[in-house]
């Protein structure tokens, strides 16, 4: 959608924006009504020129381009609590920087099948939530907990902080998965498929594991891994 009123509006209205682009030196009363509501609701944007909105519409946009979110964002201290209240071990996914929104979506799909609570991701740096990814998560994106959170970092620290244990899925370093204790409330971090899991993820890992592998490519898909992974964690829980 595009237009000031409109996405002002929109806001006021509880719908969660997913993107919104505003124009490099845009100004006037419009404008400023529109950052207090983006400012109040907490919505990540992005100053831009005006020839990277006009790539998408050349409609009279006035200046500001926003999608709405497909599916409705929840926060992982609201989710948290209902769990330990219903006398269940949290499993919570968090994804650092898996960007494909077919990974994405095979991802929540095996987390719902395998017994995961929620889905943690980024505002900046994750996938995308399109009609590509609602398809191949079997439409669990409709209902499966996603949480979208500004630091991926301090939420897994609040995570930790309330009882999850980390664990961190490593190619390298770390013990094959059936040889670790995997059961108890845990966090499961999955990272991208190029840089893995950042640094400041790695340090707060209580423990790191790894996938047996003997082919000749020596890497899986990161949704391949996430569904191997998340598999142990159920065979553990319910043996």
């Amino acid at each position: 959608m595009f237009g000031l009123r409109p996405i002002i509006e929109a806001i006021k209205a509880g719908k969660q924006i997913d993107r919104l682009l505003i124009r490099q030196g845009l100004q006037g009363s419009l404008y400023q009504e529109l950052m207090t509501e983006v400012k109040s609701h907490g919505i990540s944007f992005q100053i831009v020129p005006v020839e990277r909105i006009e790539l998408v519409t050349r409609k009279n946009h006035q200046g500001v381009l926003a999608w709405l979110a497909l599916i409705e964002f929840q926060h992982i201290d609201n989710i948290l609590p209902e769990i330990f209240e219903k006398g269940e071990d949290p499993l919570i996914v968090a994804l650092d920087g898996v960007s494909d929104v077919r990974n994405f979506g095979a991802i929540v799909r095996s987390a719902d099948c395998l017994g995961a609570h929620a889905i943690v991701i980024p505002e900046k740096g994750s996938a995308r939530i399109t009609a590509d990814a609602i398809k191949t998560s079997a439409g669990a994106l409709h209902t499966f907990p996603v949480c979208r959170e500004k630091s991926i970092v301090r939420t897994v620290e609040y995570l930790k902080g309330s009882g999850l244990r980390v664990i961190c899925a490593a190619e390298e370093r770390g013990e094959f998965a059936y040889k670790s204790d995997l059961t108890g409330p845990s966090v499961l971090i999955m990272g991208s498929e190029d840089k893995g899991i950042s640094r400041e993820l790695n340090e707060l890992g209580d423990v790191h594991i790894k996938i047996p592998m003997s082919g000749k490519i020596g890497s899986l898909n990161v949704s391949v891994a996430s569904g191997i992974l998340l598999y142990e964690i159920a065979r553990q829980r319910n043996r």
